[in-house]
């Protein structure tokens, strides 16, 4: 656990009270998926937990950059993972660490890549937990990198009120180590999950995903 760099003072007195009241992981999901998904009709955005909390709706960059400020008021260091997919579709995940094991705090478009609990050993093993629920007609996890956003030094990610596109700058220029998978494994799940969208053409993929106890 780490010492939170913001002073109570620097927040108004909403952002306060959801600090409070979100006090673990688990918390910080569900109050995540309370929160209409950013589909930026209007616009790119990324907004800063300040942002966020302003308007009300958060995609997934933006999500794990709140997950980020809350928990770092309650001791957990500011520690994203950055994941590369083949179709430029990338995904970010705030990760923490309970009793040795990591998990995860994320909101998504896709039901399969949000939270999960903190049972994994490695990153490399959280990050695998997201492979097969990744992949759709497009998307194949290719790359992740472990990132504290503590690197950002001075950079006012937390609570500027204008869009933080450093953030984002950082992530796609920082290497990224390779998730090897085999094509064998991706041609299988990709045939998947087009067949169960010729029954199901609409709503959320959850069923056929196997290991869904370790969603958050």
């Amino acid at each position: 656990m780490t010492q939170p760099p913001q002073a109570p003072a620097v927040f108004t007195r909403e952002e306060l009270r959801i600090i409070q009241r979100q006090r673990t992981p688990e918390q910080v999901q569900q109050f995540l998926r309370r929160l209409p998904y950013n589909w930026e009709l209007h616009g790119d955005t990324l907004r800063s937990f300040r942002e966020v909390v302003r308007h009300k709706t958060a995609h997934c960059l933006e999500a794990a950059l709140v997950a980020a400020v809350i928990l770092e008021q309650h001791g957990y260091p500011p520690l994203v993972v950055s994941f590369e997919s083949k179709d430029g579709v990338d995904h970010v995940i705030f990760v923490f660490r309970n009793g040795g094991r990591w998990g995860a705090v994320a909101r998504s478009r896709d039901a399969g890549l949000h939270g999960r609990k903190p049972v994994f050993r490695s990153i490399r093993d959280l990050v695998w937990s997201y492979f097969d629920p990744y992949v759709d007609f497009t998307g194949r996890i290719t790359g992740y990198q472990l990132v504290d956003l503590r690197a950002l030094g001075k950079y006012d990610w937390r609570l500027a009120m204008t869009n933080i596109w450093k953030v984002e700058k950082y992530l796609l220029t920082i290497p990224h180590r390779r998730l090897r998978s085999s094509n064998r494994r991706y041609l299988r799940l990709l045939a998947r999950f087009r067949a169960y969208r010729e029954r199901h053409p609409r709503g959320p993929v959850v069923e056929i995903y196997r290991d869904r106890q370790h969603w958050m």
